[in-house]
């Protein structure tokens, strides 16, 4: 069994080496056809070394060595015995058609290994210098829109630096915020402070004159005012557009698109020149839902319609630098049900109206202990009257509130009836002012 593969090998590399034999006697009866005078050119192709189809023999060995080694790792899936047999079938199938089978075809003028002496290789050579020219041109084409825009770009910049100079110029540049005013802002209780304007220089702006009608923006009178648009992404839709008084210059409105969606979502109103009211649109569906008015550089109330059901719903007062009340309507009825008094921003005192009927009906004054708010007195109206009739009073204990008295009102003719007395949350005595209430 062992001598067949060792016979197969002998063979296949008798036929491996005649190869190149056989090619050159060919190629030595192609040299003396009739016909053929003088010495050939060095440099000249040889039809004769092409092979019969324009293959030459050292392809065709190439391509039988190639087959070779793909026949023996083929046929290796099935023992010695058919790698021998697979490299010597593929060496030959190789050597005589100049293919690879699985490999990257025939090597010839027809196949992707040698050259075509017949023109093709000169043909893709000139199509490809076209190509590469056409590429160039439009590459000079770019270069030249590139550069144009790289100048106006420049220009552009010229201009703002020079704005950017007459403004500091002018003005000192404003501070960096303090410690205390960066803890404000992060203050709930604290009254922001009024919105500042981005100082932009007017050559970003598209500048018209326009008139403004009678009662657009609830002025009596027909207004002539400059308008300057700011359509950064010149997508058709301005992110900013201020109003200017056409006679003193100063800026009187300004509506915005904050979040770039293409839609104006806040409109602010000015009072010589500083902002005054600002209604915002902050869920995107078009509405106003958040008004606000501001003075002497702090806001001093904001009314917000939270579930976007076009009624108002929440209301914040501030006074000075300091939120003072807030008002919320939980049912949308338009009255409110919870209102918080505040004082040095802490809460002191709230009312609400539990039952929603449109009458309060608990009142609760709060005590700060260790900055914490809490409750030490509680009335309720239990009849709906909207009058209390009963008066809980609470001791703090460590840092809890504990009931220590509650006094009612049973028959409502504005007398405490009933006493109640508790140690540590316990009933401990109880006084029976009408005795006709003996026993409850």
């Amino acid at each position: 069994m062992r001598k067949r593969p060792l016979l197969a090998i002998a063979v296949i590399i008798a036929v491996a080496t005649s190869l190149p034999a056989l090619g050159g006697c060919a190629s030595t009866r192609q040299a003396s056809a009739p016909g053929s005078t003088g010495p050939t050119d060095p440099n000249a192709i040889d039809p004769a070394q092409q092979g019969g189809s324009g293959i030459t023999v050292g392809q065709r060995a190439q391509s039988a060595l190639e087959g070779l080694l793909m026949g023996a790792v083929i046929g290796a899936q099935a023992g010695p015995i058919g790698m021998a047999a697979g490299a010597g079938l593929m060496l030959i199938y190789s050597a005589i058609t100049g293919r690879v089978p699985l490999g990257g075809g025939a090597r010839g003028p027809m196949g992707g290994g040698a050259l075509d002496p017949y023109g093709n290789e000169a043909q893709r050579e000139a199509q490809l210098e076209h190509e590469i020219e056409q590429e160039m041109q439009r590459a000079d084409a770019l270069e030249a829109q590139i550069e144009e825009e790289l100048k106006r770009q420049e220009e552009l910049l010229h201009d703002i630096d020079r704005q950017d100079t007459v403004a500091r110029s002018a003005s000192t540049p404003a501070p960096a915020p303090s410690k205390q005013a960066l803890s404000e802002r992060a203050d709930p209780r604290a009254a922001p402070i009024t919105p500042q304007d981005r100082d932009l220089p007017a050559a970003i702006f598209t500048e018209e004159t326009v008139t403004v009608r009678k009662r657009a923006w609830g002025d009596n009178k027909k207004m002539q005012v400059v308008r300057r648009t700011l359509d950064a992404d010149r997508d058709g839709h301005p992110e900013e557009v201020r109003y200017f008084d056409e006679k003193s210059g100063v800026m009187i409105r300004k509506e915005e698109d904050r979040d770039y969606d293409g839609s104006i979502d806040a409109w602010s109103s000015y009072q010589k020149g500083s902002l005054s009211e600002r209604v915002l649109d902050s869920d995107g569906d078009g509405k106003p839902d958040t008004w606000e008015r501001y003075a002497n550089g702090r806001m001093t109330d904001r009314t917000i319609d939270r579930n976007s059901d076009g009624v108002k719903d929440a209301f914040y007062t501030f006074q000075g630098d300091s939120l003072a009340e807030e008002r919320h309507d939980a049912n949308g009825d338009g009255k409110a049900d919870l209102r918080v008094i505040y004082k040095d921003r802490k809460r002191v005192s709230t009312q609400e109206d539990r039952d929603q009927n449109g009458k309060m009906d608990t009142w609760t004054t709060y005590q700060t202990v260790k900055g914490e708010e809490i409750p030490v007195r509680i009335e309720r109206d239990t009849t709906g009257n909207g009058e209390p009739d009963v008066f809980e009073s609470f001791s703090v204990v460590h840092g809890k509130p504990v009931l220590a008295k509650r006094e009612e009102d049973k028959n409502g003719d504005g007398k405490i009836d009933v006493t109640s007395i508790y140690e540590g949350g316990k009933l401990v005595r109880r006084e029976i002012s009408d005795p006709n209430l003996v026993p409850l």
